[in-house]
């Protein structure tokens, strides 16, 4: 069983203390998370070289702060919400009564503000719990939100994050965790292979915000789902790659298995390192988003590099964005009296375990 120890990770520009828990496993495969915004700071895992660092983080509280880029936070590692990715014209409708939500990123609202908050943490076992509540009215949003995040880890190499949320009133919800990836351990992702298991992507607008329509990704660069590397055709003059500076930033509707609670979602290897990792979820949607802006943000990674562009890949498990604006999408709303639950697993296997992608 995975044991879990903790250590003074530094503190806020608001004098908060900020703890670091520390979940290892006998197999010597560890994941760091922070009580604050539930960031993963690391995730070790053993490959055929020695333990590789499979997520982007930063090394200090002020860098964790100072992570913005001309797009809005980067959200290296944090759990985000009340809604994942982006709401258009920060506004919606609920119940007849519209919303003016924080305009921040242009125009839209984006992520939200869970991942700067400081959780209440309890640890027994092999899980973390992390629990906070979000007031009425925070961000713009309606309802008085509860919320409880477990991370979990496994004898397996499998970590699980669970999502419980519930409200007061009649609100919205979307939520997600947003660690960047690179199974290398540094450099570029450009390499690496990735599978995604959709056969529609949501179209974006210049917004990066869905038109509505759901399109095939056949015969485009959109197609994951043979398993090819990210930089194959990341950047060829496609018009939904151009707009997003040159990468992917979309929303993938997962072919769900039927009757399935967890399907997978996303299947990721490195030839380099030898490790792989696949993504089971029990949520509508997988966002790629490739890191194309990682080198605008002031903050430097992990030893003082810099962040660089496709230096990871997000692979974001939520609901569609904007969904408000979209009844024909899997709605978001979230019930006065209501729980909203949601999960994601991550498997990481080295060398053959796995098979060939």
């Amino acid at each position: 069983m995975a044991q879990i120890r903790s250590k003074p990770f530094g503190v806020t520009k608001e004098g908060a203390n900020v703890t670091e828990y520390i979940l290892s496993n006998p197999g010597g495969m560890s994941v760091s998370v922070l009580d604050y915004g539930c960031v993963i700071k690391n995730i070790i895992v053993p490959a055929k070289n020695g333990p590789v660092d499979v997520v982007l983080g930063h090394d200090t509280m002020a860098d964790y702060e100072n992570d913005f880029t001309s797009s809005g936070s980067t959200c290296c590692g944090a759990f985000v919400g009340r809604y994942a990715n982006r709401i258009e014209n920060a506004v919606f409708t609920l119940g007849g009564k519209t919303y003016q939500l924080e305009k921040n990123n242009g125009e839209n609202h984006l992520h939200g503000c869970f991942s700067r908050k400081i959780y209440e943490v309890k640890y027994f076992g092999d899980t973390l719990l992390m629990e906070a509540v979000s007031p009425d009215g925070e961000d713009g949003f309606p309802g008085t939100l509860k919320i409880a995040v477990r991370y979990t880890l496994t004898d397996d190499n499998t970590f699980r994050m669970d999502y419980r949320v519930s409200s007061d009133a009649d609100t919205i919800v979307n939520l997600t965790n947003h660690s960047y990836f690179n199974l290398d351990g540094g450099g570029d992702v450009l390499n690496q292979k990735l599978r995604i298991y959709a056969s529609r992507y949501l179209e974006g607008n210049n917004a990066t915000c869905p038109t509505g329509n759901i399109l095939p990704v056949a015969n485009t660069p959109m197609d994951f789902t043979a398993g090819k590397t990210i930089g194959k055709e990341i950047d060829t003059g496609f018009p939904q790659t151009t707009m997003v500076g040159g990468g992917y930033d979309h929303c993938y509707v997962i072919d769900r298995a039927r009757g399935s609670s967890q399907s997978i979602c996303a299947w990721a290897t490195s030839d380099k390192t030898g490790i792989s990792m696949k993504l089971y979820t029990t949520q509508p949607g997988i966002q790629l988003y490739t890191g194309n802006f990682l080198q605008d943000c002031p903050a430097p990674g992990k030893g003082g590099e810099p962040l660089r562009k496709y230096g990871g890949f997000a692979l974001e498990t939520q609901h569609y964005p904007c969904s408000p604006s979209h009844p024909e999408f899997p709605s978001t709303v979230l019930r006065a009296g209501k729980v909203f639950r949601a999960t994601t697993t991550l498997r990481f296997f080295t060398g053959k375990q796995c098979g060939k992608l």
